[in-house]
């Protein structure tokens, strides 16, 4: 057994590796190239692949910021274990730590001081570990320090028939009668958009935005909330990476949070998405807090993350 950097030349194999190790999220080559290779940030020198003659039989990858991300800069300290597996006939060998001892010892020399399992920002494939399915990952991270620091829930919900509630629809006319009005996206309010997201949300709420307005698609996927004086006040928005049936995120100005505005957008999107055809709602992300606004709207849990990290 030896280790290498990643080439492209064990691309194919990599993949294929990852489908049978990370049996619960499959992946394509063009999703590993997206995601991973094409990914501002991707590193040959933190990817690395464990080989037996010319097989591959274990891959892991890090990332550390080499550019900034929007309101979060460089965040010089962070550092990432994106993926790793090894091929299950190989496991207990030593392999895994191997693997990981390279990427560690790399994120230290380009000056980490901490290091996140998943949950990187914008190209993750896992928002942290799922001990559901990967209940050996969990162990072997433990093993080597890392520690829980938070717990997210992926929800979803099945659109066939579904109505907006009566309920929805009387505290949206009276929302009307006070002057809100709700509204698909229109490119005049490109700008104030973007600046409303960044400003209540965070550079990453309008990243996805403004990939959606530079995709053409903004229009197709994207819900507006305007106040009595016609300024932006809430947002909601699907398919941000692409899969139709993504949904969120969806958010109201500080001021309006306790209005129920968001309840209403969630419900208008979801009818958008029915008469479109998308018979299924999912989005990846949300705390407990969220679980139970989003429980009362009939979603349910469809896999649980627990994010874990480790200062090196």
């Amino acid at each position: 057994m030896e280790l290498k950097n990643y080439t492209q030349q064990y691309e194919q194999q990599t993949v294929e590796l990852w489908n049978r190790c990370c049996t619960f999220d499959p992946i394509d080559v063009k999703k590993f190239r997206r995601q991973a290779l094409f990914d501002d940030n991707f590193d040959p020198s933190l990817a690395w692949v464990a080989l037996d003659q010319d097989r591959v039989i274990g891959f892991i990858y890090g990332t550390k910021r080499k550019f900034p991300y929007l309101e979060r800069g460089l965040e010089p300290e962070r550092g990432w274990i994106n993926v790793i597996y090894v091929d299950p006939s190989y496991r207990k060998q030593g392999i895994g730590q191997k693997l990981y001892d390279q990427v560690e010892s790399g994120l230290k020399e380009l000056g980490c001081k901490n290091i996140t399992l998943g949950a990187y920002s914008p190209s993750y494939f896992f928002w942290g570990l799922d001990p559901d399915h990967y209940s050996d990952s969990v162990k072997f991270f433990i093993k080597n320090g890392y520690q829980p620091v938070d717990h997210h829930y992926s929800m979803g919900k099945d659109l066939h028939g579904f109505e907006i509630p009566e309920d929805t629809l009387a505290r949206k006319k009276a929302d009307e009668e006070e002057g809100y009005r709700f509204l698909n996206f229109d490119y005049s309010y490109s700008l104030e958009l973007l600046e409303f997201l960044k400003e209540e949300f965070g550079g990453g709420w309008k990243r996805n935005a403004l990939l959606a307005m530079q995709a053409n698609t903004a229009e197709d996927v994207i819900l507006l909330v305007t106040d009595p004086e016609q300024k932006i006040c809430g947002f909601c928005m699907r398919a941000i990476d692409g899969n139709p049936m993504r949904f969120g995120p969806v958010g109201v100005a500080k001021n309006l949070r306790n209005k129920g505005i968001g309840s209403i957008l969630l419900d208008l999107q979801c009818f958008e998405m029915e008469k479109k055809g998308i018979y299924r709602m999912y989005f990846v992300t949300t705390d407990e807090t969220g679980k139970r606004y989003y429980e009362r709207h009939g979603l349910s849990v469809i896999r649980e993350f627990e994010v874990y990290k480790k200062e090196i």
